[in-house]
């Protein structure tokens, strides 16, 4: 057992692409474990989707492993065993819809009380979800949204446009990962869960590789300009001599924003004290 400073090097990222069928969560999910770890040897793919993830194999060379029915957690616990064991540094999981429809099945089969039966099911899924939480890879989970369909007005008339619901899954599921990228049926995401602040507020957007190169960034941002200590960052905060140099700095770490938001306020709050003090570090006359 050992004490440790906390280093976001050496996290991996947990992610859920949400969306109705069609909505593109295979496809954009490759995209970001191909951006994750830029190559596509090391990307897997847990696949339950009657071997849909083959059809993007014109992307690049990545590994796919087939599940059939039932999908039961111990499936998916056992694939996501053998990717890691093989090195793969990026774990597709599409989808983790399958999980929960097999256990709802299971339980509505079984015999006795319904309330007490959860107490069997229960610990087999949070089973898989620990073992999402704890690999050594990244994960990126696809989950189904239940399908809609809303009038909305084109060119004067009312047309009939398919939009996703409640995913399927069991209640809170988003808890446990740090981004939960939600797809519409167009193949734009917005973020409904960011722990990154990276993509929160920002408008529709398509999902690239160079969406997940900026997520490897955020996971390894502490390498950039912190060695051991996090009181190296605090000091490189409270050493900016002007409003651009702290912006600069801002702007270059936004994986470190909010945990030293507060270094930041007021640091600013120094500089703007200051008497006669410009953004640019000089003094007016």
């Amino acid at each position: 057992m050992q004490l440790r400073v906390s280093k976001r090097s050496q996290a991996r990222i947990r992610i859920a692409m949400q969306g109705p069928s069609g909505s593109g969560k295979t496809y954009s999910s490759l995209l970001l474990a191909f951006g994750l770890v830029g190559d596509w040897s090391k990307v897997a793919v847990i696949d339950t989707e009657n071997q849909s993830a083959d059809l993007y194999a014109h992307l690049g060379g990545y590994n796919v492993i087939s599940l059939g029915a039932p999908y039961t957690p111990e499936k998916y616990l056992e694939a996501i065993q053998l990717c890691e064991t093989a090195g793969m540094e990026a774990i597709v999981i599409d989808s983790l819809s399958h999980e929960w429809e097999t256990l709802l099945d299971v339980h509505s089969n079984m015999p006795g009380n319904s309330f007490s039966n959860w107490g069997k099911i229960t610990p087999r899924h949070n089973h898989l979800i620990n073992k999402i939480l704890s690999s050594t890879s990244h994960i990126i989970a696809t989950v189904r949204s239940k399908q809609d369909y809303v009038l909305t007005e084109k060119n004067g008339k009312q047309v009939p446009e398919k939009v996703g619901l409640k995913g399927v899954q069991r209640d809170g599921l988003e808890y446990d990962f740090t981004i939960v990228f939600e797809v519409n049926i167009k193949h734009f995401v917005t973020a409904s869960k960011d722990r990154t602040g990276m993509f929160v507020g920002l408008p529709d957007f398509r999902i690239t590789a160079e969406t997940g190169e900026m997520i490897r960034d955020w996971c390894q941002s502490s390498a950039s300009n912190l060695d051991e200590e996090p009181s190296d960052f605090v000091e490189l905060i409270n050493s900016c001599k002007s409003l651009d140099q702290l912006y600069k700095l801002y702007n270059e770490n936004p994986g470190l924003r909010e945990l030293y938001k507060e270094e930041f306020v007021a640091r600013k709050s120094q500089l703007l004290t200051k008497p006669n003090f410009m953004s640019n570090g000089t003094h007016a006359n």
